[in-house]
């Protein structure tokens, strides 16, 4: 009977001490992720800003504390009690149940995604103009050859591409490879999502400076798949005048993603992660970074920029990387601008935070109309210098 009740006190401590474990594990929690543990392994983003990412913080800590007080008070004097009633049997029979249905659950849960359509972080897992395909290199890119029409900002927009991806004003025209053209890379912000295409950057672009816009630009890409995208179409242009390249370091996360094709430092391609799928799920939910991983984003991005400057430059273009402040700067996003873009030429113009399509993040009109002209008048004076042959060296006296 002695042995039985110590027993008894044994499984009941057991259960106590598994509780206070997983109270102590939140509490750990909370001193870790502090501030600086943010700023640190979780990068700003357009779409959650640094002030949101905050006010989600705080209210996980608080979460997590209330979780902890509950298991410290409340549930770890039950389960001590409620574990030294049962004999060792008994309990296994109620435990073992319930952590097999959780391994199950968890197994049935990624054979279900690994056989279901699996969409990386910013590809459109809903129809939603303009339309997406998927593409085996960059992983994703617009629909060619069609016109698509969205209601955003209490508009409708009219998005027509012509046959080899671009965004042109109507059906019908095309982009033609031999007139002397500028080039337009980036994602959404450059392609002129919510906003018509003669109020977009390129088409602004392109009428004041008189010459042909090639709007590249796919929602949701990264450098490296704007890189590749480069890559793949940059041979075909005749007489590129100049190349405009958007860069933002609230956009600088997507850059991290391997959910999908991506580029490694060296610009060597990779496929798209093979990891789990509820693990490329609880990193969508909570993006932490190591400083490897950041390490390898900043070279690898570094490279991809400097690599389309230098083949603008080899055929006499004047590149640009575009940096749009949609809204103030914070310490964290000039830190990374100052990493990846320093020796790079590059363009920051701030923009009015009001500016932006209605519903929406994205730049409206006005703002559009700023970033173009801020864009042609580099353009202007860059082309201007380099068509000024360089002075005679002085003769030594």
């Amino acid at each position: 009977m002695l042995q039985r009740v110590e027993g008894n006190g044994v499984r009941g401590l057991v259960a106590q001490g598994v509780v206070t474990a997983l109270a102590l594990a939140c509490l750990a929690a909370v001193l870790v992720t502090s501030d600086s543990w943010l700023e640190r392994h979780i990068l700003p983003e357009f779409f959650q800003p640094r002030a949101e990412q905050q006010r989600v913080q705080m209210i996980v800590h608080g979460v997590l504390l209330a979780v902890a007080v509950v298991l410290l008070v409340w549930v770890r004097p039950r389960a001590g009690r409620w574990a030294a009633r049962k004999p060792g049997r008994e309990l296994a029979a109620d435990v073992l149940p319930t952590l097999i249905a959780v391994v199950l659950a968890i197994g049935v849960s990624e054979v279900l995604l690994r056989n279901l359509p699996w969409f990386s972080t910013h590809q459109l897992p809903t129809q939603r103009e303009p339309l997406r395909r998927r593409d085996p290199v960059t992983g994703w890119t617009y629909q060619e050859a069609r016109v698509g029409r969205g209601a955003l900002g209490g508009r409708t927009i009219e998005y027509a591409f012509d046959a080899a991806g671009h965004r042109v004003r109507r059906a019908g025209e095309a982009v033609d490879y031999a007139r002397p053209s500028i080039l337009f890379l980036g994602e959404s912000i450059v392609s002129g999502h919510g906003v018509t295409y003669d109020e977009s950057i390129p088409a602004r672009v392109g009428a004041r400076l008189g010459l042909q816009p090639a709007d590249l630009a796919v929602g949701g890409f990264a450098t490296d798949q704007t890189y590749l995208r480069f890559k793949a179409e940059w041979p075909r242009y005749g007489e590129p005048r100049a190349v405009v390249i958007l860069f933002m370091p609230s956009l600088f996360h997507r850059n991290l993603e391997h959910d999908r094709p991506h580029l490694g430092p060296g610009l060597a391609w990779r496929p798209a992660s093979d990891d789990w799928r509820l693990v490329q799920i609880a990193r969508r939910l909570v993006p932490y970074r190591t400083d490897r991983e950041l390490d390898d984003g900043f070279a690898m991005t570094r490279q991809a920029l400097g690599a389309m400057v230098d083949a603008a430059q080899r055929k006499g273009a004047t590149p640009l990387i575009l940096v749009p402040e949609l809204t103030p700067e914070t310490p964290e996003e000039a830190r990374i601008r100052t990493r990846v873009l320093a020796g790079l030429p590059y363009l920051k113009v701030p923009i009015d935070p009001s500016w932006h399509v209605a519903g929406n993040r994205h730049p409206d009109a006005r703002a559009d109309a700023v970033l173009a002209d801020a864009v042609a008048t580099y353009i202007e004076t860059h082309q201007a210098h380099a068509a000024t042959p360089p002075a005679e060296p002085a003769a030594p006296h």
